[in-house]
Order: C-alpha cells, then sequence, then structure tokens
C-alpha cells in the first residue's frame, strides 16, 4: 500500500469513507497512517514541482510578452515572494535549476526595476543558505557576478543590501566563492558599506567581515590595509546594538591575530582603550532591561579588553559581565569529547570556523587581493 501513487480524489474517497456515517469507523492500521501520510506527501510535493515549473515558465518569457498581457513589475515581485517561500525547503531550492527556474532568477538580478532585483537577490540568498548543492549551482550559473556588481554599485540601497546578504549566504563555507569574492574586490566593497550611513548595511557588511575573518587569519593584514580596524572603532560607538556588538566581534578577531593583531591596533592604542572605558561606562547606566539585553556586547567589550591589555575589564571587577540568574560565559568542560572523536574523525564534516584554513586556497598559501576602490565606488544614500 505505501508503493501506491494515487489520486488526490481517489485520496480524499478514501478519508471520507471513514467519516459518512454508512458504517461503523474503525480504528486505522499504522500500515494505514504511513499510507496516508506518504500520500501526501507525494502529492504536495509533485504540486509544488509543478508550479516550479509554471514560474520557471513565467519568468522565462520576454519582458515585452509578459507587458502585453497585462504582468506588471508587482506581479513579478509577488511571484518571486512566492518562489521564495518554495525554495525554503533545501530538497526543492535544488530541484530549482532542474526545472529551469535558477538561471531566470539570476537574470532578474540585471533587471531595471530595483525592487524586483531585490527580490531575486532574497530569492537566492534563500535558495544558497546552508545548501552547498545550490551554491555550486549559484556559482555555475554565473550568479556571483551579477551580485558582486550590486552590492558594490547598485544605485538602489536595498538592492545593495539585498545582493550582500545573498552573497553572504553563497560564499559561507563555500571556498571557491571566498576566492572569487577576494578576487573580485569584494573586500573593498566591505570598506564601502561601513562607510555608509546605513545600520543595516554596516551590519551585514560587518558580521561577513567578521566570518572571512575568523576563517581566515592571515587576512588580517589585508582588512589593516585596507583600514578596518579604524572603521571598526568608529562604529563601537553606533547607537545601533547590532553594529556595536558586530564591530566589537571585529576588533576582536583582529586583536586575537598572533601575527599582526596587536600591530594593526597598536597605532590606535590608545583610542581603543578611551573607546572601551566609554562602553563600560555607558553599560554602567544601563536600564536593568537595556543591560540584561547588552549580554553579548558585555562579553566582547570584556574579552577585547583582556585580549588587549591582558587583565579583566572593570566590567568583571563590578559584577556587570555575568548578570545575577545568567550563566558565566565559560563553556562548560567537554567530557564526552574525547569518547566522540574517533567518530568525528571518521565522518565527514565542513570546515568549521575555528579551522583557521585559507578559504581561497587548499594549499594554505597567500593569494594577490586588490586593495583599491570598489567597482564603482558610490555614494550610499
Amino acid at each position: 500500500m505505501a508503493g501506491d501513487r494515487m489520486s488526490w480524489a481517489r485520496l480524499l474517497k478514501w478519508s471520507l469513507s471513514y467519516i459518512d456515517g454508512a458504517r461503523p469507523s474503525r480504528a486505522i492500521s499504522e500500515e494505514e497512517r504511513r499510507w496516508l501520510a506518504e500520500a501526501v506527501e507525494l502529492h504536495m510535493a509533485e504540486d509544488v514541482v509543478s508550479r516550479l515549473r509554471e514560474i520557471a515558465l513565467l519568468m522565462s518569457t520576454p519582458l515585452s510578452v509578459l507587458e502585453a498581457q497585462g504582468i506588471t513589475p508587482d506581479d513579478i515581485e509577488d511571484l518571486l515572494a512566492e518562489l521564495q517561500v518554495h525554495v525554503e525547503s533545501i530538497d526543492i531550492a535544488n530541484d530549482l535549476h532542474s526545472v529551469g527556474g535558477l538561471v531566470p532568477v539570476i537574470r532578474y538580478l540585471r533587471n531595471s526595476n530595483a525592487r524586483i532585483r531585490a527580490k531575486a537577490a532574497d530569492v537566492v540568498t534563500t535558495v544558497v543558505q546552508n545548501n552547498p548543492t545550490s551554491q555550486q549551482l549559484v556559482m555555475e550559473a554565473s550568479g556571483f557576478e551579477p551580485l558582486v556588481s550590486n552590492f558594490t554599485s547598485d544605485p538602489d540601497l536595498t538592492a545593495r543590501i539585498k545582493a550582500l546578504g545573498a552573497l553572504s549566504s553563497l560564499i559561507r563555507n563555500n571556498k571557491p566563492g571566498v576566492a572569487a569574492f577576494r578576487l573580485a574586490n569584494g573586500y573593498a566593497g566591505l570598506r564601502e558599506a561601513l562607510n555608509s550611513e546605513s545600520a543595516r548595511f554596516q551590519r551585514k557588511a560587518l558580521n561577513l567581515a567578521h566570518y572571512l575573518l575568523s576563517e581566515n587569519h592571515s587576512d588580517c593584514s589585508v582588512f589593516a590595509q585596507l583600514g578596518f580596524p579604524r572603521l571598526m572603532m568608529r562604529l563601537v560607538s553606533s547607537d545601533d546594538s547590532g553594529v556595536r556588538e558586530a564591530a566589537l566581534g571585529g576588533l576582536l578577531e583582529l586583536a586575537r591575530d598572533t601575527a599582526l593583531g596587536s600591530r594593526s591596533l597598536l597605532a590606535d592604542q590608545d583610542r581603543l582603550q578611551r573607546l572601551l572605558q566609554r562602553r563600560i561606562q555607558n553599560i554602567r547606566m544601563m536600564a536593568p532591561e537595556d543591560l540584561a539585553a547588552a549580554r553579548e556586547e558585555r562579553q566582547l567589550v570584556d574579552s577585547l579588553w583582556i585580549t588587549c591589555y591582558h587583565q579583566p575589564s572593570m566590567l568583571q571587577q563590578e559584577g556587570l559581565l555575568v548578570l545575577p540568574g545568567e550563566e558565566s560565559f565559560e563553556q562548560p568542560p567537554d567530557v564526552a569529547g574525547g569518547f566522540f572523536e574517533p567518530l568525528r574523525q571518521g565522518s565527514v564534516r565542513r570546515d568549521t570556523p575555528d579551522e583557521r584554513s585559507d578559504p581561497g586556497n587548499a594549499t594554505g598559501g597567500g593569494m594577490m587581493l586588490l586593495l583599491g576602490p570598489a567597482p564603482g565606488n558610490p555614494q550610499s544614500s
């Protein structure tokens, strides 16, 4: 029974036979429950794939033809929004290319309408997130290039932010993607994002910079040459808590680099100390509810102080690092680690952020990086 492929009408008829009142109902067996669940799941999967094909066909139709049929940019945006919901399933996301839908989405990244470009980037973000198969498919379909172009030079700020979000998902745990980002002068693009007035753009750029630094500490020198330490110090005083935390996290990664970290921050050591002292003072003055919400910021300030000055910050001494009722930031001892280590080594896994390997070069060698301004170098609006 479990292997039957039946129509939706037959399934409905079978289900109604249990509730039509014509005969006493009986308990459904476990086998029938499994069959029913598999039948519903199969039908829904087939229905979604059919809808994917319809959407792919519509997106592949020339815009002039769509316009002649009364299809507006708003309609296309709604279509992309629907598609984004479908591809939240990894299996459906991986089917997008096979049904002919991935290339049209990438093509929409170059659409003249900024909202369509932004929504297409949203779809790409969902397709590639934590999905190595779709990451490779997007790279092979030349989806990287329009994303970089939109990130660095799109005249619409929202489209730039969405493109950066898609790039961040595309290159995470994706060494070819990281290498392409470096060669495309992406680091300079991140610097431009930090110079923008958009807290959202700054947060996304800082989070990606933090990931890149944590994955490959040899890039600390590049970030230092591009002026990231000073930019991050400025953003530590941001009114946006997410920006502050991300900036502190980036500074901490730079400071922890044994080869360059202390030297990259040495020129601004006094400024950094004054900056952290101000943050500590601001933390002292927080209302109880704000103080509790600033847990990560408190941890980062203290960790950065210890890394740079080799002693605990005043937050620890004044009891503000771990508040009553909070657990300590220290991780519990790894009691079972030794037992499970052979199993870990025997399994296939992705590189973790603590494996400081070069994301762009499997041999660990350095790469020549472009240090000039980002392509287009537009003024952020």
